[in-house]
């Protein structure tokens, strides 16, 4: 069974709806809302479709499927530059320190403050796999596919990229966070906030949120304790993250808590290691790699194979049919 990595197209719609009624909550780029998705589906063709290669504010959707059976099970994002309509908010972790003369003592306090600092990178998001197909690495191919379409179409994309990840949500799918930080000022609960986030933009955000830093002592103990948490369900993606070298610098969501990881785009592991060579021979043998063909809408990627030679490279015989390709192809190809 051979799964590829494909770009999304209109008739994906209903794929995304049943994906999107699987997570949960806490899932702004994937809400489950037929209309958010069709706009994504829209935005992320006319991405495909644009050949210039400068910068912009683009979307890229890519879908996981089964290349038998054609069954969509997974999906991903990948956003060329963020903070172009509306400001990209992030809370950053800091320290206030104080000096009592009187008291010969040392204060520090921990403050969030709302900023801005990382609009104009590029992201990548919206990984979702089935719950039914966690197992045999897909996850992993649909992440590292992301930095796969990045280093081939390098420069589309801004030389820093993040990664948010859900942060801590509890049973009853309201987030710890929120209520102790935002929630007391919007008049709405978690869900409605991210709903309405993930269909409207958040703005709102900018029209109604404290400017001034927000002492974490200050907040119950049940916000303190999952501030840069990661969601137990995304401990996986953040270790996967940090294996393709990105780092938590204090960049948190402001809606619930959770990490915001951030790298330098041409030090992303799969990027700097990623290979593109001719293909000489369809064959077995080889060492586990994943492997990419095309460009733009045509971009395909693929668990297989790979073997390195002096004039090319020999891919094992289900993934070239997988992605449709004979000798004298060109691939790109990482290891595994």
């Amino acid at each position: 069974m051979t799964f590829i990595i494909r770009a999304a197209r209109e008739d994906d719609l209903q794929h995304l709806y049943e994906m999107a009624k699987l997570t949960g909550g806490g899932f702004t780029n994937l809400p489950p809302d037929r209309k958010s998705l069709s706009a994504k589906l829209e935005r992320s063709a006319a991405s495909f479709a644009r050949d210039d290669e400068s910068v912009s504010d683009e979307l890229f959707v890519l879908m996981l499927e089964n290349s038998q059976t054609g069954e969509v099970r997974g999906t991903c994002q990948i956003f060329t530059r963020v903070g172009q309509h509306w400001p990209f908010y992030s809370y950053r972790i800091g320290i206030d320190t104080k000096y009592s003369q009187e008291l010969n003592r040392t204060f520090r306090s921990e403050l969030l403050n709302l900023t801005n600092d990382l609009g104009g990178c590029s992201e990548v998001g919206g990984l979702f796999l089935h719950p039914g197909e966690r197992a045999g690495g897909l996850g992993l191919l649909l992440a590292r596919s992301r930095y796969l379409f990045i280093r081939n179409h390098r420069e589309r994309f801004a030389d820093r990229i993040l990664a948010e990840l859900r942060g801590v949500i509890d049973e009853g799918g309201g987030s710890p966070f929120w209520d102790g930080v935002a929630g007391r000022f919007f008049g709405m609960n978690f869900q409605e906030a991210d709903q309405f986030n993930a269909i409207h933009g958040n703005q709102f955000i900018a029209d109604l949120m404290p400017k001034h830093p927000v002492y974490t002592a200050m907040l119950p103990e049940t916000s303190r304790a999952v501030i840069g948490l990661p969601h137990p369900s995304g401990r996986a993606a953040m270790r996967m993250l940090e294996g393709e070298g990105f780092h938590f610098e204090n960049y948190i969501d402001i809606f619930d808590g959770g990490p915001t990881m951030t790298a330098r785009t041409n030090q992303v592991k799969t990027i700097r290691e990623a290979q593109t060579a001719k293909v000489v021979e369809i064959g077995e043998g080889g060492s586990a790699a994943l492997v990419s063909v095309g460009r733009l809408a045509e971009f395909r990627v693929a668990q297989g194979a790979v073997s390195i030679g002096d004039d090319g490279v020999t891919i094992d015989a289900a993934s070239a049919q997988a992605l449709g390709v004979e000798p004298g192809s060109e691939v790109t190809h990482v290891a595994r």
